[in-house]
């Protein structure tokens, strides 16, 4: 049995670890307290690592090109 790591799995597995984590640290510092300003910060922490999920998911492959002499 063999097993590839491609750098487009490293990718999907980064980011899907980022979302993870954002939000596991949003929900600890939810539970300790947080006022509105932090509130907003997590907010916006956990929307961007969402963005950054999507947009290596939908985003299209770079064509290759061959180089012409």
């Amino acid at each position: 049995m063999s097993f590839e790591l491609t750098r487009r799995d490293l990718v999907d597995w980064g980011s899907a670890l980022l979302v993870f984590i954002s939000g596991a640290m949003t929900g600890h510092y939810a539970a300790s307290g947080m006022n509105t300003v932090q509130w907003m910060g997590a907010a916006a922490a956990v929307l961007g690592s969402v963005a950054v999920a999507v947009a290596v998911r939908v985003w299209p492959a770079g064509e290759t090109v061959k180089a012409e002499d």
